[in-house]
């Protein structure tokens, strides 16, 4: 018992100055990060200076490599935000300590992508325009609205939660904030689901797919940042943190997959969807592939054994390798819906076959062009520059998640005020 004493009064011993992140190790992930910003404005200036037409893009094909990542970005920002939630909202303190790095990352990630957004328009200035003249049947017009506040109110929950004066106040803040991101969320999987034109689109299983997605890409991301922020500020995780991580992630993994199954299921129900699941099921070639081996296989059955498995529950090296799977198949499943879905022709006339100089009725081919990954790259290059300044300025980690600072039995949680 003494022993236990002691080890947690050496923890609260330590001061902020002696374990934030080492000024070598900023200033060269700093550089790296700096170098991937630049090019992807050098990206968005070649695009934008020759036309589309030097990008994988067409008529038919009018979504690319860069709105794969913004929607990869936008969806995984609000999931980020889950940790905090789960801390304040519904009161467990595990959490609790976790929530400040939450919200930083969940504005970082929604920043990186808006701004991809922003610079693939291929006219920017045209932002104005979409800012200053709404069309409230268009779920885009609402959807700005959705993000603006998400990070307003997401900034008020992070003062709430670091000003002491104010933290009674914070559990509130977290309530408006969780609501907020689940309409975010919908908002924007409705933006797929209500392209009723687009077979691979029209469906209101949508919008909770998208929910699912949010929780388990934002906490594959949160759980990588956790630990390379600790790592690098010579902070100890322990592995009762990271059992309940990890277990969490597998929950969110297995609802990915069960929306995913659901949507595929409704569709081949449907007779009009045969060709569309036909394509993205059987006969999609990469997009076949990417579904079956990148996102069910890769992203979710892989991750849930490495969460799952009693031997490896709560290891550090295991939670990783599960959330880079997490990421990559979450990026796969992005691909499929938005380039796949866009791939596949439209039903002009149900029932008639339809051919013309202009390819109707026939599969789009689409590759990515280098200034597309480029930019890509660059909104996620941005949202870690975010979350490197932020965790380099202010407190936005516990002074350590040990398990000697951190016991599941007790009421509260070790952590910085």
């Amino acid at each position: 018992m003494s022993a236990a004493r002691n080890r947690n009064d050496a923890v609260k011993k330590i001061t902020y100055s002696e374990i934030k992140i080492k000024s070598t190790r900023f200033y060269t992930l700093a550089a790296i990060l700096a170098v991937f910003i630049l090019s992807a404005l050098a990206c968005a200036f070649y695009m934008e200076h020759y036309g589309h037409y030097v990008t994988g893009m067409s008529n038919q094909i009018v979504w690319g490599t860069p709105h794969v990542f913004a929607i990869f970005l936008i969806v995984a920002a609000s999931g980020a935000l889950n940790v905090a939630s789960i801390g304040t909202v519904f009161g467990k303190p595990l959490y609790k300590p976790l929530g400040r790095l939450s919200g930083l990352l969940a504005v970082a990630l929604l920043v990186g992508g808006l701004v991809i957004l922003v610079l693939d328009l291929g006219r920017p200035d045209r932002l104005i325009v979409a800012m200053t003249h709404y069309n409230f049947k268009s779920i885009f017009a609402w959807n700005i609205f959705l993000y603006v506040g998400f990070m307003v109110i997401v900034a008020v929950y992070l003062w709430l939660q670091m000003e002491r004066r104010m933290n009674r106040h914070a559990k509130a803040a977290g309530l408006v904030a969780f609501i907020w991101r689940l309409v975010l969320t919908t908002g924007t999987g409705s933006i797929f689901g209500f392209l009723i034109a687009r077979e691979a689109y029209d469906s209101a299983i949508m919008a909770p797919l998208f929910v699912a997605m949010s929780f388990s890409f934002g906490l594959a991301i949160y759980i990588l940042i956790l630990l390379a922020a600790c790592r690098g500020s010579e902070r100890e995780v322990g592995d009762v943190v990271m059992r309940k991580l990890s277990r969490l992630l597998g929950v969110f993994i297995a609802a990915v997959l069960y929306f995913t199954a659901v949507q595929h299921l409704a569709n081949l129900y449907a007779a009009e969807h045969g060709g569309v699941e036909r394509f993205i099921l059987m006969d999609g070639g990469i997009y076949t592939l990417l579904f079956w081996l990148g996102q069910v296989v890769v992203g979710g059955l892989i991750p849930m054994i490495l969460v799952f498995r009693p031997a490896t529950a709560g290891s550090n090296r295991n939670a990783i390798l599960a959330s880079v799977l997490v990421i990559i198949g979450g990026f796969a499943q992005v691909y499929v819906i938005v380039i796949a879905g866009q791939a596949y022709p439209l039903d002009l006339f149900p029932g008639m076959e339809v051919s013309s100089s202009f390819y109707d009725g026939a599969i789009a081919s689409y590759a990515p062009s280098l200034p597309e990954i480029g930019l890509g790259l660059g909104g996620v290059a941005l949202a870690g520059m975010i979350v490197l300044v932020g965790l380099k300025v202010l407190r936005f980690l516990p002074v350590s998640l040990a398990n000697a600072a951190i016991d599941p039995h007790q009421k509260e949680v070790t952590g910085r005020p």
